[in-house]
């Protein structure tokens, strides 16, 4: 008989990313594996002509990248722990504040948040030689972040301020943004686009890296941001006016961008000199580029002039549609009747806007000063960071990816969230347009010389505050409008600092080998929670790791067990007993609760080697449906 309490362990760790990509080719290519293991002989044969089997090819290679990808399937044993005080309503918000490693944050959302990203952005360090600051191997394991966040009491990592001469190494760089957007990739829903802010620099590189990871049939556009409006008089040889703007998407097909409206001097260009009672209208061409299916037909103006295409071009419609369109007074030849013929195109009849393009001046989507001076006004006078984005660059980005309609909010995702513009602009656009979208902000807690803000991760949460406290007042007294702009929306944070596991994590590299040693240290083991930490902690430990569905924002409530308290999670879908012991009554109360979770996770300790206690549990909890599962 099977033991039902075998294979009851949740896992500490992050998500396999390697054993999910095993898995899948399994699935795909089962022949290409004997005894468990690839045999790339097979998989060759398998794939047959699709292999590359020549020693030059086309791709991306650099110094350290093998390890940059070992970075990507180094799993995660750290854990995000609420911290309340620096949250804003924690318990009715949806939007959340991560501050630590983005490395390893990535790798703990793998599990609650795969395929539910909407849109991430990123505005990563560019390398230009000054001031790249993140620990020197760039793999930032948590003890290595603890070390340089201060959470535990050795010194702190040492952080590498390049020089010009080692800054512009692009390995080091390369090395560092490689395993941050693989995982990334993961989050992005079906329908997801990701956009990066990069400079000259390393667009060339970033632009190959994400045809790797994402796939060049995936690349949407290289938009080219005017971030200055003025010129820099100081440059050596030419004044750096634009940063670029990568979007690629999770699959292309899947994406459908957003009209932007026309502006004034576009409007402008639709007038209605005829007074057709359809309203304005602007004059198209008649002629194309391209020859069209019966596309070839003099036209006889009213003044009785025959008119053809200029040289090397068409009409773009056949003589049929021709005539259907002068039946439909929808031809102009100008008020004398003795013009080329152009089509009228009605302003009531188009889409709301235009087609996106991929120039954006500074007056469409704002520049650095205008950043600036937006930071300044939010803290009264004083701007605490030094490279913000303007708000309305944001913005375009927020309403180009209007998508497909979804019930559920999109999630925007910033893991290298510095001042949390991104924050700050999902907030004013949900305003302006009633939108629900959700935020998830990442930061390193970096260090500043600003003893109100000791890092920057304290900017972020303070900017946040501060939109929310301005949004708030502007709206006190204000009745909704039909766009349910100033209805009651999320403006709230929870917000979550990353440390190491609650749970002791057994270092079988670094057991003592002594008999005596080992027992020692087995006995340290006997309770496996790291002391002063609160269940709270543990609480969300166990939702990050247990693969709950978006488990930093899912709800939480107290219910009663027969005397002892738990929490239900998800409405009920997931109960957590973290209480140090447990009894029969207890378990069967969890079998009785109404609704009836779908998992129930306690303590293993809580057992305190009552094995009987720990199968009945086990048999109740199957007999019940319930999947069971221990910590």
């Amino acid at each position: 008989m099977t033991d039902p309490t075998a294979d009851t362990r949740i896992p500490l760790l992050s998500e396999d990313v390697l054993s999910e990509r095993l898995s899948g080719l399994k699935e795909l290519v089962p022949e290409s594996f004997t005894e468990g293991r690839i045999d790339f002989e097979k998989l060759r044969a398998a794939l047959g002509e699709s292999v590359e089997d020549g020693r030059e090819r086309y791709g991306l290679s650099w110094a350290g990248k093998s390890g940059a990808i070992r970075n990507v399937q180094t799993r995660s044993v750290g854990t995000l722990t609420p911290d309340r005080e620096g949250s804003v309503a924690f318990d009715e918000t949806e939007n959340v504040f991560i501050e630590g490693d983005n490395l390893e944050v990535l790798k703990l959302l793998q599990k609650g948040y795969h395929g539910r990203v909407k849109m991430i952005y990123i505005d990563p360090p560019y390398n230009t030689g000054n001031e790249f600051i993140y620990p020197d191997n760039f793999r930032e394991g948590i003890e290595d972040y603890l070390r340089y966040s201060g959470q535990t009491d050795e010194n702190g990592a040492k952080l590498s301020t390049t020089t010009e001469t080692a800054g512009r190494l692009h390995s080091r760089w390369l090395n560092m943004i490689y395993p941050r957007l693989f995982l990334a990739r993961n989050l992005l829903r079906e329908d997801g686009v990701i956009f990066i802010s990069i400079d000259d620099h390393e667009v060339h590189n970033l632009r190959l890296m994400m045809d790797e990871i994402f796939g060049e049939e995936n690349f949407i556009a290289n938009i080219v941001w005017q971030k200055r409006y003025v010129s820099n008089v100081t440059a050596q040889w030419m004044s750096d006016m634009h940063d670029h703007v990568l979007l690629y998407a999770r699959q292309r097909e899947n994406v459908s961008l957003s009209k932007i409206e026309r502006t004034a001097q576009q409007l402008s260009d639709y007038k209605n000199p005829d007074e057709d009672p359809r309203g304005v209208w602007r004059a198209q061409d008649l002629s194309a580029s391209k020859p069209y299916m019966a596309g070839q037909f003099t036209i006889t103006t009213p003044a009785g002039k025959d008119v053809n295409p200029p040289p090397g071009r068409y009409w773009r419609c056949s003589e049929t549609q021709y005539n259907k369109w002068i039946d439909d007074n929808r031809i102009w030849f100008g008020k004398s009747g003795t013009g080329r013929p152009m089509l009228k195109a009605f302003l009531s009849e188009s889409s709301k806007g235009t087609t996106p393009n991929t120039w954006w001046s500074f007056d469409f989507a704002g520049h650095n000063k205008e950043a600036t001076l937006e930071t300044k006004a939010l803290f009264s006078g004083a701007s605490p960071f030094d490279t913000p984005k303007p708000i309305k660059l944001f913005k375009r980005m927020l309403k180009l990816i209007a998508g497909r309609e979804r019930q559920e909010p999109d999630i925007v995702l910033d893991f290298f969230a510095g001042s949390a513009t991104t924050a700050h602009a999902v907030l004013e656009m949900n305003r302006e347009d009633g939108g629900d979208r959700r935020f998830i902000m990442v930061q390193l807690p970096e260090k500043t010389n600003n003893p109100d803000y000791p890092t920057i991760a304290d900017i972020g949460r303070e900017r946040i505050r501060r939109v929310i406290q301005k949004l708030n007042a502007e709206d006190e007294g204000r009745l909704p409008e039909s766009n349910g702009s100033t209805a009651k929306q999320d403006r709230g944070f929870r917000s979550f600092r990353l440390t190491s596991s609650n749970f002791k994590v057994w270092d079988a590299e670094n057991a003592p080998t002594d008999e005596a040693g080992l027992a020692a240290q087995l006995e340290a083991f006997a309770e496996n929670v790291v002391p002063g930490r609160t269940e709270e902690d543990i609480l969300y430990e166990v939702l990050l790791k247990a693969g709950l569905d978006l488990p930093l924002t899912a709800g939480v409530r107290p219910v009663d067990l027969a005397g002892q308290t738990a929490y239900s999670v998800a409405d009920g879908l997931l109960v957590v007993h973290l209480a140090e012991t447990i009894n029969d009554r207890t378990v069967k109360a969890v079998a009785a609760l109404e609704p009836q979770p779908g998992r129930f996770i306690c303590l293993d300790a809580a057992f305190d080697g009552d094995d009987p206690l720990k199968t009945n549990t086990a048999l109740q909890m199957r007999d019940a449906g319930i999947e069971f599962r221990t910590l």
